[in-house]
């Protein structure tokens, strides 16, 4: 990071330090653990989560267990290895809730994937972190920082079993264009407790996509803030939850500057007993950020019985003097028009519920705008799809 990008850093947040506005579902920042007590249950930001199917993670034990890392590193992109402090230094986003402070105190060390300035990726950073068993604790600290007038694709996918909490801070230079993809794809038993945060640089485009399919219980963070006017963020997200599964998407999109924007665009289906999805998006719109424009959109598709989505959207506003605000929020079975206008076509039932729940996720694949996984995630939701609580066919 260059002394000019520190000085705006350290300038933004004697900014925000004057105009601190403490958003009820996001405590301001802090590594003391002592900011964050065990949670009971009882807590707004925790009322929806199981803490039992948690299997200890809060608590804080630490742990030498580690996931396997398989990378794929355009040229002059770099993946090494920092302390904690070096990773404070170079301006990361500090935790704001007891998991991601747990992944800070017991990582010990961060890995910091750095892509240069001015660099044009012509194909994807993919990092592949692969777990061997859920009575292995990971706890997981990553830095991402992409240069000025930089482009790159990132992914990030995660498969195996393990019970893994990590903190993620993305740093986005000035003018530059980074798109990002999370994807959590474990098997049955794993539990994922995970926080990505973002800061968006002036000028700079930002695409985050979280995708979660697999795991026990999976409770995701993506948090964006601003380093300067012109930032403009989009948060995406595709989940697909059954029988008991536990997935949790939680959105925070802070704007500290002006003439900013926020898109968020969440889409979810869930099928089979016990299936729960939870979304709660928040938008915290600051005095300073003046001419800002946001929107908020989760939309859930239900597809047996015995499934619950819940879909919490939020605004918290401090200044009027904005170009545009909102949010929708929708939950539902199948369209039964639809349904109707392709049975009178001669497609069978089960076929025409297929295309429907297609259908309603492709747009959103296609926003994500990384045509090399598209077909990956086609390819899983269609898995999905066939299944139910008795692993048959529908």
């Amino acid at each position: 990071m260059t002394i000019i990008d520190s000085e705006r850093s350290s300038a933004v947040s004697a900014a925000l330090e004057q105009d601190r506005v403490e958003s009820h579902l996001n405590p301001p920042a802090s590594y003391d653990l002592d900011a964050y007590p065990v949670p009971t249950g009882r807590e707004e930001v925790w009322r929806f989560t199981p803490l039992k199917r948690l299997r200890g993670i809060l608590d804080g034990e630490a742990s030498d267990a580690r996931l396997t890392w398989e990378t794929t590193l355009p040229e002059g992109v770099t993946l090494t290895e920092i302390s904690a402090e070096e990773a404070k230094e170079l301006g990361e986003l500090a935790p704001n809730e007891r998991p991601a402070a747990l992944a800070v105190a017991n990582a010990s060390t961060a890995m910091l994937l750095d892509v240069p300035a001015d660099a044009e990726l012509d194909e994807p950073v993919v990092i592949k972190l692969s777990g061997s068993s859920v009575e292995d604790l990971v706890w997981g600290h990553l830095v991402i920082r992409v240069g000025t007038h930089a482009k790159a694709d990132i992914v990030l996918e995660h498969t195996g079993s393990a019970r893994y909490c990590a903190i993620t801070s993305v740093l986005v230079g000035d003018g530059a264009q980074a798109n990002i993809l999370s994807l959590q794809d474990w098997e049955d038993d794993a539990v994922h407790l995970g926080r990505d945060s973002i800061r968006v640089g002036r000028d700079a485009t930002v695409r985050h996509t979280a995708i979660s399919f697999g795991g026990d219980l999976v409770r995701m963070h993506a948090n964006v803030e601003y380093a300067g006017p012109g930032g403009d963020a989009e948060l995406l997200g595709l989940y697909f939850a059954d029988a008991g599964q536990h997935i949790e998407h939680r959105l925070f999109a802070d704007h500290t500057a002006p003439n900013t924007k926020s898109n968020v665009a969440y889409k979810g289906a869930l099928q089979g007993e016990g299936a729960h999805t939870v979304w709660v998006g928040n938008v915290l719109i600051r005095k300073v950020a003046e001419g800002i424009e946001t929107y908020e959109e989760n939309r859930n598709l239900v597809l047996t019985d015995g499934a619950q989505a819940d879909s919490v959207p939020n605004l918290e506003i401090e200044t009027g003097e904005i170009e545009g605000a909102g949010h929708a929020s929708a939950t539902g079975r199948f369209d039964d028009q639809q349904l109707f206008y392709l049975r009178s076509r001669g497609i069978e039932e089960k076929e025409a519920r297929r295309l429907v729940v297609h259908g309603f996720f492709n747009d959103l694949i296609r926003k994500i705008a990384m045509p090399q996984i598209e077909e990956q995630l086609v390819a899983t939701v269609e898995a999905e799809l066939a299944k139910n609580v008795t692993g048959k066919v529908l």
